[in-house]
């Protein structure tokens, strides 16, 4: 497989992986000490030679397989080599790692303290050659971290258009999944996209399939409520313009329409105003204040008129 791959430097190689043992000695806290325990020198080194040594064919014969030592090496993070390879942008390595972990799905999909998997981490690190390559070696990218969150969950809070692109392409057969999976707050992919105001990742996930008009388990709010929440008009526009249902209501019975009344931007209002069904244009009307005065009088004068001191009543 021919690919680009950046060095520790930041400097880009063409169809050649450089090799970082083969230049200058760094010193070792620089390249591999992220402050999160990572392994010392001579086990770091160790398990370089060993993957070295390892060689794998097209098609591995996993029938007995027992794990390289250099596989079992954890940190008290629960992070791997090829964890610690991501974390710390070590490319060459990382890609090694995974090669030489090629449909080995018990390590690709192995998990830290935050349950992250080596996926989670390119994804958040921003590698998206490393995240095609776990795709394609077989990385499961419906797995959820301790938020809640896919992959796909994370490329979309940050806003990442490529990462998300690598995960649609490579992770094609998960997506029908993917899109549906909500985090532990409630929220889809695209309601994160939402709610972080990424428009071309709303609109993309739209593309794919996403289910425009679903609601948050905890209150209901659909994309739509929350355009409003955040008075982004050009999101809502974008909504209106996918098809989403402006008539759709919260649990608590309110339409996005009428929850932007006291907000203070009034095209939002006038938009969804002219769009919405009557009676869900307007809050709902309080109960009588005559009503809640007369119940107040009631309290004042039965329930507390027994109240006594020292055995003698007030006035």
């Amino acid at each position: 497989m021919s690919a680009s791959f950046h060095d520790y430097q930041g400097s880009v190689t063409g169809g050649e992986v450089r090799d970082p043992r083969k230049d200058k000695v760094m010193n070792t806290e620089d390249r591999i000490d992220s402050g999160l325990d990572s392994l010392k020198e001579d086990e770091y080194m160790a398990i370089i030679e060993e993957i070295d040594r390892f060689k794998i064919s097209n098609q591995p014969d996993m029938s007995g397989y027992e794990p390289e030592p250099w596989k079992k090496q954890v940190n008290e993070d629960g992070d791997t080599f090829l964890h610690l390879a991501i974390i710390h942008e070590e490319k060459y390595l990382a890609g090694e790692a995974i090669r030489n972990s090629y449909q080995d799905v018990s390590y690709l999909n192995q998990i830290n303290n935050l349950h992250q998997t080596a996926l989670h981490l390119a994804v958040i690190t921003e590698q998206q050659e490393i995240s095609q390559l776990l795709l394609q070696t077989g990385c499961d990218p419906e797995l959820r971290d301790f938020h809640g969150d896919t992959p796909l969950h994370i490329a979309c809070k940050q806003g990442s258009l490529r990462g998300v692109g690598v995960i649609v392409q490579y992770g094609a057969k998960h997506l029908p999944t993917l899109l549906k999976t909500v985090n532990y707050d409630g929220h889809t992919c695209l309601h994160l996209a939402a709610i972080h105001g990424f428009l071309a990742i709303v609109e993309r996930l739209i593309q794919l399939g996403a289910d425009i008009n679903a609601q948050e388990p905890c209150n209901g709010r659909t994309a739509l409520h929350m355009a409003v929440d955040l008075q982004n008009a050009e999101l809502m526009s974008l909504l209106l313009k996918r098809g989403a249902d402006v008539n759709r209501v919260t649990y608590q019975g309110y339409s996005p329409c009428q929850l932007t009344w006291g907000r203070s931007n009034l095209l939002i209002q006038k938009q969804l105003v002219e769009v919405t069904q009557k009676n869900l244009q307007y809050l709902p009307e309080s109960e009588e204040e005559d009503g809640s005065d007369s119940e107040c009088e009631y309290l004042d004068e039965e329930i507390y008129d027994d109240c006594k001191i020292g055995g003698w009543r007030l006035n």
